[in-house]
């Protein structure tokens, strides 16, 4: 993954003002722009999974297919963040973000024509691969428009959006697909992304364009193999109940990312630019970061989906159901990531990591017990406040996680640390919405179908927190501020 924190060669200001006369002071409807595309891709990974079960209703096809309708998404956004930083480090940031939004805003719209449910996937996947163009290049620009406390304060904004768009993206989903606007039904959740790409692109004249002070060169060969490797890696185990042809080709796919790896390090040796930086893998500290955030992720999304799942199709609930029903885990998620990067984790560092994977084991356990109480075709009362439990959790895991995580490497690090970061936890969350939401979908009976999708996410979860035990043994560096954290993370 390619560093997109290079310093600009001249100041901000002289090079924004010399772009079509855009005066300094409306850097901050730039940076509007760069927050709304930021907020598009979290409200699109988010907003879908509500309405999957409809689209799967109006679209036909087998009941497997509900899953990938996110996961497709996901796994060519993780996938395209490879190469995503490297092409504006060559090509110019702006550029790259331009032909990002217009492109995502392109498939958005074929998205909501979409006649299959295989065109659908399809479409989603290049939908992914148009917002791995958009987000590693906002980080790059909004360092090119600010500096000082400006900087400081443009970057703090980026937390705030993510946030609110946990919040809005479950609900937004739910209303927009059961108000059945025009007609157009689950179509309305690409749609809504036509105003906001139009609006990003109406503010792109006040960017300023920003690029590599030294353009690298893309590296195909590297490119490939992470692809193909991820792929078989991925896709398999992501059946829900793989079986010995699954795991033998998982095994191929680990044996092409060990590949990948020794060509990452003979390019770093050729002293070319590899698309990480080897270093990252030696030692056990981020390695086992990158395990974490794989599987933390995997919970997360494979218990949202599997939520969505047992209430419009084991409950019959409808789409406004499920997105209420989600509210507190997002509004969970926002107020907790806020007190412990505000203040928890300056105070206590990685131990909030800790507390947090705690709560959302209780959060999930609370869950399974709302299930167990409820008649099998009853609304579980409960859900609610156990969810709003294991929001808390995810919230408080995910500040220290970045903080301890990116505290573990070197300065010169750090932009490909929090891009490989990024990207695997894309890949973490399509394999917890494939894998989770599988096991759900191929059990009988929907109480029996959550409480078994509950129990494996648990499993992945006690993984996660021996990862993350891992990760913070044994730790020499200081661990980098926590805003600090945030902020390179994107």
């Amino acid at each position: 993954m390619s560093r997109t924190t290079g310093e600009p060669a001249t100041p901000p200001a002289a090079r924004l003002t010399a772009f079509g006369g855009a005066p300094y002071r409306w850097r901050w409807i730039a940076l509007a722009a760069l927050l709304a595309a930021e907020a598009m891709n979290f409200l699109d990974a988010t907003i879908v999974q509500v309405a999957a079960p409809v689209i799967h209703t109006d679209l036909g096809g087998a009941d497997a297919t509900i899953p990938w309708f996110s996961a497709s998404y996901t796994l060519a956004f993780a996938l395209g963040l490879l190469t995503g930083g490297r092409l504006g480090d060559i090509h110019g940031r702006r550029r790259v973000f331009c032909a990002g939004v217009i492109a995502f805003a392109l498939t958005s719209l074929a998205c909501a024509l979409a006649p299959t449910a295989l065109v659908l996937i399809t479409l989603r996947a290049l939908q992914g691969a148009a917002a791995a163009a958009i987000i590693p290049q906002t980080f790059g620009l909004i360092r090119a428009m600010f500096t000082g406390p400006e900087l400081s304060k443009a970057l703090g904004m980026i937390g705030p959006v993510m946030g609110l768009s946990a919040v809005v993206g479950p609900a937004l989903g739910g209303v927009l697909t059961h108000a059945d606007l025009l007609g157009v039904s689950w179509r309305a959740v690409f749609l809504v992304n036509l105003p906001l790409a139009v609006a990003v692109l109406a503010a792109t004249p006040f960017l300023c364009e920003d690029r590599a002070p030294v353009r690298p060169r893309l590296d195909p060969v590297g490119t490939a193999l992470a692809m193909l490797g991820t792929a078989l890696l991925v896709c398999p185990l992501a059946t829900g109940h793989p079986g010995p042809p699954a795991w033998a080709t998982a095994a191929v796919g680990a044996a092409v990312l060990t590949v990948f790896v020794a060509h990452q390090r003979r390019t770093a040796r050729h002293g070319k630019a590899p698309l990480i930086e080897p270093a990252l893998l030696r030692g056990r500290s981020f390695p086992a970061a990158l395990a974490t955030s794989t599987l933390f992720f995997a919970v997360m999304n494979g218990v949202m989906i599997t939520i969505v799942l047992h209430l419009e199709l084991g409950l019959h609930d409808g789409p406004l159901t499920a997105g209420l029903t989600l509210l507190p885990w997002s509004a969970g998620l926002a107020v907790a990531s806020w007190a412990a990067g505000s203040h928890l984790v300056p105070r206590y560092g990685g131990r909030v990591m800790h507390a947090g994977i705690v709560t959302l084991a209780g959060g999930l356990a609370a869950a399974a017990f709302a299930y167990s109480a409820a008649a099998s075709d009853a609304y579980p009362t409960a859900l609610p406040f156990a969810l709003a439990l294991a929001g808390l959790g995810s919230g408080l895991f995910t500040p220290p996680f970045f903080t301890t995580a990116l505290g573990a490497v070197g300065p010169h690090e750090t932009g490909s640390a929090a891009g490989l970061l990024n990207a695997v936890q894309q890949l973490g969350g399509t394999l917890g919405i494939a894998l989770i939401g599988g096991v759900y979908l191929d059990t009988t009976g929907p109480r029996a179908a959550a409480e078994h999708a509950l129990g494996v996410a648990a499993v992945l979860l006690a993984a996660t927190a021996a990862a993350a035990g891992a990760m913070t043994a044994r730790r020499t560096r200081p661990a980098v501020p926590a805003d600090e954290a945030r902020d390179e993370a994107g």
